[in-house]
Parts: structure tokens; sequence; C-alpha cells
């Protein structure tokens, strides 16, 4: 049995995207493993071997960028790594929430963990520290390319390492220096590699989409749930999620999809009632529409598995091989690739739902009274719910067109191609949110049309679960109120995870 008060081991490669979040929204204690010290004792002292020696090493004795020619003396090592992290902290904006600057600061761990780094142990025995103690440097949102990685939001992480910036401890926004002594953690005087080290990576997009991929999962879920429930109180078709139909066309995830629909509406004696041959294509083609996405947030979670657990900083050290290799692990083209694909099939999951959101509303094709009201024209019921829900997807449509294929120079052309992975994960984490707001007007619609056509007692055990479940956090809607409160109390179920079924 797994005791779940234990502290997660950073050992380099073994941390999950559950992990993360535990760690990030849960506050679980981490440590590294002896295993992972070691390597990076090892790494450490050839990077110090290196830095007293003559020949010029990128990061270690040199500039950085197009500035790579230029040798730096060994009396000189602090200042260049303590310049390296204030010259690129220049990010700008709204910080990011307590909960990515700490994924950022987990991931960061992690990969420097695997001992590849060079950078000297205390650097990831500090990070850990301020996550244990709730340090949360302040880190603006933009201004990542995402390559040479996210250098920006990591060097805003690394200022309060050293002892500068800002941080917000025990509920205080205070200066780096003084959150780090009230926590009792020593800051860092970086050398040799350390700065690099720190700021050279991707964890600010990894941060930001592996909490993507883990809402992506959960909506998966909840997005089949609203059909069922839609499907039940439209008297929808069940025919079409017959076994046989989908084996026919074996893509997994419509598999998958089309098995959780049979589970959602067995029992149900609303299925099959409406009269009609066929339903349209919100309603049928759910395993469909909804697989494809299902096949892509997989994809999604297998890259940000990968990449949590990857080294991703510039250059190498291999202390086995006596090499320090130049290259491009920081190069974030496929985090930027999958999280642009992810918030495609994210923003499908709000279209289909908002289709579906109409149907409900709509007298013409729900046979229901208008706009789900027992009043229509005194009230106008859920009919400007569905004008909200159709705003977040039109959103949606041009948070969904891709950064990845955009790349703009830098560093006087030396970085002449970039990822723009971290506008990717910003863009997707925006489509998590209204894919929210948008399955919750289903849910709170869905509900209300089974209420109003006298369809809950025909419910099958899993879809009348879920009616209640909404309905213990809102009434039933007997006349116009206002509905933006009734939106943000099923998105603050969604939010906590408590309308699975």
């Amino acid at each position: 049995m797994t005791d779940s008060t234990a502290a997660i081991e950073l050992s380099g490669h073994s941390l999950s995207i559950w992990d993360v979040v535990d760690v990030c929204q849960h506050m679980k204690k981490v440590e590294v493993s002896p295993e992972a010290l070691a390597a990076m004792e090892a790494s450490h002292k050839m990077v110090r071997d290196t830095a007293e020696g003559k020949d010029p090493v990128y990061g270690v004795n040199t500039g950085f960028g197009q500035l790579a020619g230029v040798k730096i003396s060994a009396e000189h090592s602090s200042d260049l790594q303590r310049n390296l992290i204030m010259s690129h902290a220049c990010g700008v904006g709204e910080p990011f929430p307590a909960e990515i600057v700490r994924g950022i600061m987990l991931l960061r761990a992690n990969a420097l963990s695997n001992g590849f780094s060079g950078v000297n142990p205390k650097v990831v025995e500090i990070l850990i520290a301020m996550l244990n103690e709730g340090v949360h440097p302040v880190v603006p949102m933009k201004g990542s390319l995402g390559a040479s990685g996210d250098l920006c939001h990591l060097a805003h992480v690394a200022l309060v390492m050293i002892g500068m910036g800002e941080a917000v401890y025990n509920g205080r926004l205070m200066p780096g220096a003084e959150a780090m002594a009230a926590a009792g953690i020593d800051v860092l005087d970086p050398r040799d590699k350390d700065g690099l080290g720190l700021i050279n990576g991707t964890q600010a997009m990894g941060a930001i989409g592996t909490f993507c991929v883990y809402d992506a999962m959960n909506l998966m879920e909840l997005a089949n749930a609203c059909a069922a429930l839609t499907v039940e109180a439209l008297g929808g078709r069940d025919d079409a999620f017959d076994e046989k139909l989908h084996k026919a066309r074996p893509h997994q995830g419509q598999i998958v999809c089309a098995a959780e629909m049979r589970r959602l509406l067995e029992g149900s004696k609303n299925v099959n009632t409406a009269g009609r041959v066929q339903d349209a294509y919100s309603l049928r083609c759910v395993p469909q529409v909804h697989g494809a996405s299902w096949d892509a947030i997989n994809y999604a979670k297998n890259v940000l598995t990968v990449e949590i657990n990857a080294v991703t900083d510039n250059p190498l050290v291999f202390p086995k091989d006596g090499q320090i290799i130049s290259g491009g692990n920081f190069h974030g083209q496929p985090l930027a690739l999958c999280l642009d694909f992810l918030a495609i099939a994210l923003a499908e999951l709000a279209n289909i739902s908002e289709r579906r959101t109409e149907r409900l509303v709509n007298p013409q094709l729900s046979g229901l009274p208008g706009f789900l009201t027992h009043n229509p024209g005194l009230n106008s019921g859920f009919m400007i719910a569905q004008y909200t829900a159709a705003s977040l997807v039109s959103e949606n449509k041009v948070l969904a067109h891709p950064a990845s294929v955009d790349s703009i120079p830098s560093s006087a052309n030396q970085e002449d191609h970039v990822s723009m992975g971290a506008v990717s994960a910003r863009k997707c984490a925006e489509i998590v949110n209204n894919v929210k707001y948008t399955l919750a007007i289903e849910l709170l619609a869905a509900a209300q049309a089974l209420d109003i056509s006298g369809r809950t007692e025909g419910l099958g055990e899993r879809a009348a679960a879920l009616h209640k479940a909404v309905r213990s956090a809102v009434p039933v809607l007997e006349s116009d109120r206002v509905l933006s409160t009734d939106i943000e109390l099923i998105k603050t179920l969604i939010d906590s995870g408590a309308l699975t079924v």
C-alpha cells in the first residue's frame, strides 16, 4: 500500500502528472533521491574542473547566446551567473498562480536531478526547500519564446533564489531575500553553470501543459457525462453507441467513448422515446467527436510525461564519458505542437457541447418549452446562457490558432527558430477554462430540461447521480434569476472534481 503522506522523491525520471498535481495543488512534500544527489555531485565536479581550465565551454566560462564566443575568467564566474539571471528576468504581465509557479520549481528540480546539468546540488536543495516551505516567486506570465526554453520565467524563479525579486510567503508579497530569510532558507551564490542550469529549460510551458492535460482528462469524462444527460433529456437514441458499430471503425478513443456512453445510459427509460429514426450529429456522433479528442488528450499526456522527466538545458554534462556537449534540448517544439493540438481537441469538446445546449433550449429542436422556462416571453430562461456558451466557443476558435507555426529569430539570429511553446501553453489553459464554463452551461440546461419534461423518473443510475449533483448546488429554474451565479456554482463543482459519475 502506498503511503499517501510520504514525500515525493525526485530521481529525475519517475515523476507523474498526478505527482505534479499533489505537490502543486495539495502541497505534498518533496525530497531528492540519494542516487540523484550522487549524479549531480559527479557532473558538478566535472563542471568545476572545466571552469578552471583554459578551454572555452559554453555556459561555463563563456558568454551566452550570440555572446558565446566571449571567454570569461574564473574569478568572474559568480558575476557571470548572477548577471545572467538578472538580465533574463524580463517577464511582463500578470503573475502566474501559485500552482503554476510550484510546477515550474518542481519540474526544474526534477530535470536537474537527472545529474546531466552540472549544477551544484545545493540548487536543487534550495528549490525543494522553497516548495516545502511555500516560498513562491512572483513570475510574470509573458515573455518566453519557448527556446532557449522558458528563460524569462525561470529567471524570475532564480531571482528569489539569489535573494532578489519578489515572492509570496505565508500569504504576503515581500522581497525575495525577506521571504527566503523568513522561511529559513539560505540564498544561492551561483557559480560555474548554476545560473544557466536554472533558467535553461521548458518548465514553464511544461507546468502549464501538465495542468492542461490533467484538466483535459477530467473534462473528457465530464463531456461524456454531459452528452449522456442531454441524450436522456431529449429522449435520444442509444443505437448509435452500439459496440459493433464502433468496432467497425476501431479508433481507440471512439471505442472508449462509445463504451462510456453505453455505461452512462445503462438503465435509462428515456432513450429512444422521441420517435426519431436518428439523432442530430451532436448526439449521434459523440463517440466520433469526443473520441478524437480522447486520442489527442492521450497523445498530449504521453508527451508531457516524457517532458517532465527530461533534461532540457544546455550544455549537458556526461561525467562517465568525460564530455560536455552543446545541443538544443531546451527547444520547446514537442510541447508547442502537442499543446496546440490539445487546445484544438478541447475546443471541439466545447464546440459540440454548445450545439447540444442549443438543441435543449430551442423549442423547434427539443419539443420542450422555449428556452426551458415555464412561462416563455415573461421569462427568458436559458436563452442568454446559450449566448454565453456561443461566445466562449467563438473565443476558443481564436485561441486554438496554433502558436507553434510562428517563429521570430532572437539573440542576433543565433536563435533563429523558436517554438512559441509558452504561448501555446497559455492559450491552451485559457481554452480549458472556457470548456469548463461551456460544459457547466450544458449541465444546467440538461438538468432543467429533465425537470421541465418530467423525465427525471426515467433516468439511468449514473445520469440520476449527475442530475442530483447539479441540483445539490443549483435549484430548478422556476422563473428568471441571475444565471451567472448558477454557472459559477457548477464551474466550482467541476474544478473540485465532484461531478464524476
